[in-house]
């Protein structure tokens, strides 16, 4: 399976070490109320020494490194790891998980799970769970009341235990997920964006066209003004009279394309308005000269002309190629319209839609049919992706939020005797009217 190239790490120095110096400071806040304010016998040179590591490192880090570095994953890891074993080493001296800091565990896990790819995360949870059992059977005393020594029953430790571990697997699994669905969104999101622009820079080819057939008409006319006057003053038998007669009609060929040009009217594809069956055509054209046949069907109450809007032209395309590429030998698009509803139907007779995946069809990295493959939280991992969506099970993802931006209800299933049915449905005024723009 092809794999991603790994983004440079999401996590800044900077912020390990914020984290870290909170740590320091609620560590030795709580060490020295219990042995000044509580009374409590405890380790406190140890203690320190175990809290002074911490500080060495965030100073030498500081010293060596700016804060708006960003760590790999190895490294991450790394200054996670220490900090779990900086905490073992507090945690021994002061009850083990009997002692309520033993929670702080929980910590590290998180920000692995939600920065970190699955097998970092693995590494540090199985670290995190080694620790814990460690703890748990070996330990010092808990501090407790001079002359006095608390001793929780071996059920009640057992206990806090499974209390602990079950609290790092819940918070890794969950933070990476959510994680894992904010990357997928936020690059499927600007795969759409760049799809979106590309369809709205052929857009503009139009109009660009017509401005530029308004500025060269002057010229050509000034052109074609003195080749005609040269022409009249050359005499027949010149040796110039023929070029000055191919210059005349090349004059008239590009006043030609240029009125072609110029002539930005509903037929043109490129228009603003077109009739909804020409919008339906234009979107099928690339994929109209394959072995696949392409039906259209367009009929319903009176004319139906649209505003040209480039998140429908693609998307209505993004649809069509899926069908084609898993069709036998049609598809069809059948469009029907009444003074309040547009209605639209895409159907192929190929294999349908597999039922693993139906309901989730329009998530981004959803895999639509079977035989073919979209991103799995391992390969994708909380880092962003690279550039590239190519059979990554954006398709659909990407045609329903262009769709959906022109006002249409996308839905998606499978026909009674076979193959695949998307059917999107509009109010006729969203289709009609132009949209307003949106400061995205």
């Amino acid at each position: 399976m092809t794999r991603l190239p790994a983004e440079p790490g999401r996590v800044r120095l900077g912020t390990l070490s914020l984290l870290r110096w909170f740590a320091i400071a609620g560590q030795s806040f709580a060490i020295l109320i219990v042995h000044f304010g509580l009374g409590y016998d405890l380790p406190l040179l140890a203690c320190l020494g175990a809290i002074e590591a911490s500080v060495i490192l965030n100073i030498v880090l500081a010293l060596r490194y700016r804060a708006s570095r960003r760590l790999s994953d190895g490294e991450t890891t790394a200054l996670l790891a220490f900090d779990q074993l900086q905490l073992t080493v507090l945690l021994y001296l002061t009850g083990g998980i009997e002692n309520p800091f033993a929670l702080m565990f929980i910590a590290p896990a998180a920000i692995s799970a939600s920065s970190l790819n699955l097998r970092n995360t693995i590494a540090l949870g199985t670290l995190s769970f080694a620790f814990v059992t460690f703890l748990a059977v070996a330990h010092e005393p808990l501090p407790w009341e001079p002359g006095k020594e608390l001793t929780l029953p071996p059920l009640f430790v057992g206990g806090i235990w499974i209390a602990i571990v079950l609290g790092i697997g819940f918070t890794a699994v969950v933070a990476f997920r959510v994680a894992t669905e904010a990357t997928r969104m936020s690059a499927a999101l600007a795969a759409t964006q760049l799809a979106l622009a590309k369809e709205h820079r052929l857009s503009s080819l139009g109009a660009l066209a017509a401005s530029a057939a308004h500025e060269l008409g002057t010229p050509l006319g000034t052109i074609s003004v003195i080749a005609k006057e040269l022409s009249r003053e050359t005499p027949p038998d010149s040796p110039n009279a023929e070029e000055l007669r191919l210059l005349l009609s090349q004059v008239s060929r590009c006043r030609d394309i240029l009125a072609r040009l110029a002539h930005h009217d509903a037929d043109d594809p490129f228009a603003m308005r077109a009739p909804f069956a020409v919008v339906l055509e234009e979107a099928a054209a690339p994929y109209q000269d394959g072995e696949v046949e392409i039906r259209i069907e367009a009929e319903g109450d009176g004319d139906l002309t649209i505003m040209r809007q480039p998140e429908l032209v693609h998307g209505l395309a993004n649809i069509i190629e899926n069908a084609t590429d898993f069709a036998e030998r049609r598809v069809q698009l059948r469009a029907r319209w009444t003074p309040t509803e547009i209605r639209l139907e895409v159907l192929d007779d190929g294999p349908g839609f597999s039922p693993d995946v139906i309901a989730r069809l329009g998530e981004p990295y959803v895999t639509t049919r079977p035989g073919k493959w979209a991103l799995t939280e391992e390969d994708l991992g909380p880092s962003a992706p690279g550039d590239g969506h190519e059979g990554m099970g954006l398709g659909f993802f990407i045609a329903k939020t262009l769709l959906e931006r022109t006002g249409a209800s996308v839905t998606f299933g499978n026909r009674p005797e076979g193959g695949a049915r998307v059917t999107m449905a509009w109010r006729r005024s969203d289709l009609e009217t132009m949209p307003e723009l949106s400061a995205s």
